[in-house]
C-alpha cells in the first residue's frame, strides 16, 4: 500500500508541476507576442498575470490535499513536492532540448 501511494504522490505532484510548466510557457509566449508587437508598454503589467498563475499553483496543490488526504500524511507530501518538481523540471528540460536541437540556445 505504501508504494501505492507514493506512486500516486508522484504522479499527482507531476501532473500539478507538469501543468505549471505549461502555463508558465503560454504565459511566457503571450508577453513575447505582446512585447513584439509594442503593446507592453512596461514590463510592470506582467506582474499581475504571473501572480495568477502562481495563486492557481497553490490552489491546484490545496485542491490535492483535499481530494487525496491520504497522499498527505506519514511523511507522503514529500513525494508530492517531489513530482512538482520533476513535472515542473522535465517541462522546462524538454523546452531546453527543442531549443537546443532548434539552435536557438
Amino acid at each position: 500500500m505504501e508504494f501505492v501511494r507514493i506512486l500516486l504522490a508522484l504522479a499527482a505532484g507531476g501532473t500539478v508541476g507538469l501543468g505549471f510548466g505549461m502555463l508558465q510557457a503560454l504565459g511566457a509566449r503571450r508577453n513575447q507576442v505582446l512585447a513584439q508587437t509594442g503593446r507592453l508598454s512596461s514590463a510592470w503589467k506582467l506582474m499581475p498575470s504571473s501572480a495568477q498563475r502562481v495563486a492557481l499553483l497553490m490552489i491546484a496543490l490545496a485542491a490535492i490535499q483535499l481530494v487525496c488526504p491520504m497522499l498527505f500524511k506519514d511523511n507522503t507530501q514529500w513525494w508530492v513536492s517531489g513530482g512538482v518538481v520533476a513535472g515542473y523540471g522535465w517541462h522546462l528540460f524538454s523546452q531546453f532540448r527543442r531549443r537546443r536541437l532548434a539552435g536557438i540556445a
